[in-house]
């Protein structure tokens, strides 16, 4: 199974995405650096990852005596990622990093995520850690370890999850220790660490949460801390042996070429990120930075299915089409030309979804108006959890279709449509499950600044509605903007009823914001004669009239069907 980077849907995306400041805040990647870069991250992807992608699936990976070995060909692959210089996109450039747009490192993360998420997997792990040092760490700490995040000579991982505690952090119990030296002793187990352990770098430096012995109750007693799997020697070399180790690897249902570890810690010495007891503020910051990179994995996997479902279709003979005097290729079905729009549309929508939240990032963190700046970090907030939810679900639902659209040969595994499938399923799980995104949006981000984060982002979905020509897209908006008066009355009088609307709801939202930048993106093609309008074009119509018109109905979930969940809930005894 074949896959090309698909750059001029990236490229649109991109430049739709940084609308008017394109020559502004993305200066550094005008001129034709934006287009070349991901020129070359597609040659690598394509070239390096993609045969590996197979391998690594039927490989997976070995534990031999506390070491994880790493499929065939990664340790190259990985090694020449590294020298390219991949790892350091959007890092700080005090520390190596070439300080580029986050909306870029968007674009790459899709590309190579489509190619071999399973490889993918290790920098978007490193990423979210050098994110965490660069914003929570001390100096002395950055100094020691920050640089050789960035370059990719040492990895990054994510320490969150025990048996007892995954999205309940209050349940955790790894305890820390205060040394007289200003280090802390940790000792606790950990699940599902990716790339916990691995042959692919000289150093794994792991952020871990765990409890002081005089902390507060709950999750307001949880610290950061920053374990090294190699610590210094008296000359400095990173040659000492801590006391952490991988006990046991993950046998999953996908992504079988990521090393998913159960990684015990034994005194093993580390050192806090940011303050006693605000640890999760400082994870919060990886774990934001991991959610929109997850989501780009569901646009990523369904990306790729749909390739492979547009070029079985083409090929395929079965039955006659109508009108047809013989046997027709199965893209002159109806019924699979719906399947294959389906898959597209959807995958573009959450495309534009996830690279409008990076755009938000870069627009907070590059803007020197503090308002702006200001409005578009609550817009990055409000965006993250639809951007990670619904593109990890369509995710699911696109690659599900790829198996359909080859019918029988998609159950089976020689075709890789059923691999992708198999990949694809855990996206809506890791980095806090979709349901939790859905009371995270509802909950939290909502209320944001007395709920003018989401006035500005219907406001800018009806002000291209009202240029649309399709009355779903303007009906749809009109159904999200009910359902959040609603919703915001809602989760004062009667917030279990609230919540149990919140999934509906963001899928709602998604429907409106999909159908409008869908809108917008073919106007916007129109309008500069892009030689591929008539494709967007087709894209925004078929959502518009397949998929955004069922907003009034999930609108209607949403404020109806709420206590047929809460009254119901009788029924399952306890």
């Amino acid at each position: 199974m074949t896959y090309r980077a698909p750059l001029q849907d990236i490229l649109f995306t991109l430049r739709l995405a940084a609308g008017a400041d394109a020559g502004g805040i993305y200066a550094d990647i005008a001129g034709g650096v934006g287009e070349q870069t991901l020129n070359e991250a597609a040659k690598f992807a394509e070239g390096q990852l993609l045969p590996l992608d197979r391998i690594g699936d039927r490989t997976g990976v070995k534990l031999v005596d506390g070491a994880v070995i790493t499929a065939p060909g990664w340790r190259e692959a990985y090694a020449a990622w590294r020298d390219g210089g991949w790892n350091a996109i959007s890092a700080d450039p005090e520390y190596g990093g070439l300080g580029l747009p986050a909306l870029l490192n968007a674009a790459c993360t899709e590309i190579w995520n489509a190619a071999n998420i399973s490889f993918a997997l290790c920098p978007l792990l490193s990423h979210g850690a050098i994110e965490a040092l660069e914003t929570h760490a001390a100096t002395a700490l950055k100094d020691a370890y920050l640089a050789k995040i960035v370059s990719g000579e040492w990895t990054g991982t994510m320490n969150l999850t025990e048996p007892q505690a995954g999205t309940d952090l209050a349940l955790l119990r790894s305890r820390a220790e205060r040394n007289s030296d200003g280090s802390y002793r940790l000792t606790g187990q950990k699940i599902f660490i990716t790339y916990g352990e691995h042959d692919l770098a000289d150093n794994i430096i792991h952020l871990v949460l765990a409890r002081l012995p005089d902390a507060p109750a709950g999750v307001k007693g949880i610290s950061l801390f920053l374990v090294p799997k190699f610590l210094p020697d008296e000359k400095g070399a990173f040659t000492r042996r801590n006391a952490v180790r991988c006990v046991g690897v993950e046998h999953k249902l996908g992504i079988h070429a990521s090393p998913t570890c159960t990684m015990a810690y034994e005194d093993a010495i580390g050192f806090l990120i940011g303050e006693e007891n605000n640890g999760l503020a400082c994870m919060f910051t990886m774990m934001n930075n991991a959610r929109l990179n997850v989501g780009l994995q569901g646009v990523a996997l369904a990306e790729r299915a749909t390739q492979a479902a547009f070029e079985y279709a083409r090929e395929r003979k079965q039955g006659r089409a109508i009108g047809a005097s013989e046997t027709s290729a199965i893209i002159a079905h109806p019924d699979v030309q719906r399947m294959l729009l389906t898959m597209a549309s959807l995958t573009m929508a959450a495309r534009m979804i996830c690279f409008e939240t990076a755009a938000s990032l870069d627009r907070a963190h590059r803007s020197d108006d503090a308002a702006k700046a200001k409005e578009a970090d609550e817009r990055a907030s409000l965006l993250t959890p639809v951007a990670k939810a619904f593109s990890t679900d369509i995710g699911n639902e696109v690659t599900s279709l790829a198996v359909q659209v080859h019918g029988g040969m998609g159950y089976i595994e020689e075709t890789g449509v059923a691999q992708l499938m198999r990949d694809a399923r855990i996206c809506a799980i890791y980095e806090g499950t979709n349901g939790i995104q859905a009371i995270d949006l509802v909950g939290r981000k909502l209320p944001m600044s007395g709920g003018a984060a989401l006035k500005r982002e219907i406001e800018d979905m009806r002000a291209i509605a009202r240029e649309s020509n399709y009355a779903a897209v303007a009906e749809a908006v009109e159904a999200f903007a009910k359902a959040s008066d609603y919703l915001a009355g809602a989760m004062k009088s009667a917030p279990s009823e609230a919540l149990a609307g919140a999934t509906p709801y963001l899928r709602l939202f998604a429907f409106a914001r999909g159908a409008t930048l869908l809108e917008k993106g073919a106007r916007v093609a129109r309008q500069a004669g892009d030689h591929n309008a008539a494709r967007y074009d087709t894209l925004a119509h078929f959502f518009a009239k397949n998929i955004a018109v069922a907003a009034p109905g999930l609108a209607r979930v949403v404020m109806e069907g709420a206590k047929s969940v809460t009254e119901g809930s009788g029924w399952f005894g306890g």
